[in-house]
């Protein structure tokens, strides 16, 4: 797993344009995004990790690579329902990841096409699938295709990290946070990751 291609220009643009951002490079240089370089790890992860913390998430993972013996298509496609529940799955999110699974099999999803869709296009496709919102499709254009110009706003840490940083801590409206991060096109996603990072411990990965 590497950084982008891009993330050197983007950190010295970035820094360049905006002071907490500027800090933030500092504080965790040499570190960055990687990409796992597997769509259904990726889209998998995002599942387990919708509307829980990152150290939640990675938890739950964690026992679905132990009791499964890995996280793949075909292996999730052969657990139980309580096999998948007793790793920390909500009912939903289990049959969600199995319904991925299934389609990831058949070849609903063909990964091979995706490079070649803009942002909106695939997002558009992406949340087709049963359990896939906005938020889960912008996760997947961020770590596993490595856009460089996402901005998820519906993202629980990202409001958080912004209110802290940009308004004293206090409420910003979605609006708000896109004038903010007009500032950083086109790397918006390499500035969400630095957001994300000034929260937690744990790097953000899916």
């Amino acid at each position: 797993m590497t950084a982008p291609v891009y993330w050197l220009q983007a950190i010295n643009e970035l820094a360049e344009r905006d002071a907490v951002l500027c800090a933030l490079i500092e504080r965790f240089r040499g570190l960055s995004l990687v990409s796992r370089g597997d769509a259904f790890t990726t889209l998998a992860r995002s599942i387990v990790g919708q509307q829980i913390s990152v150290k939640a998430a990675q938890s739950v993972w964690d026992k679905l690579s132990g009791r499964l013996n890995g996280v793949t298509p075909a292996l999730m496609g052969r657990a139980r329902m309580s096999t998948l529940r007793a790793c920390g799955l909500s009912g939903q999110k289990a049959s969600y990841l199995r319904d991925l699974s299934r389609k990831f099999l058949d070849g609903t999803l063909d990964p091979a096409r995706w490079n070649a869709l803009e942002d909106e296009m695939l997002i558009l496709e992406l949340t087709k699938v049963k359990g896939i919102g906005r938020w889960t499709a912008e996760m997947f254009l961020m770590f596993h295709l490595a856009r460089p110009d996402v901005l998820p706003v519906a993202d629980l840490g990202l409001q958080r990290a912004m209110r802290l940083h940009y308004n004293r801590g206090r409420l910003l409206s979605v609006a708000r946070m896109q004038r903010i991060g007009a500032v950083w096109a086109p790397w918006r996603s390499v500035a969400t990751w630095y957001l994300w990072r000034s929260l937690d411990p744990i790097p953000v990965e899916y």
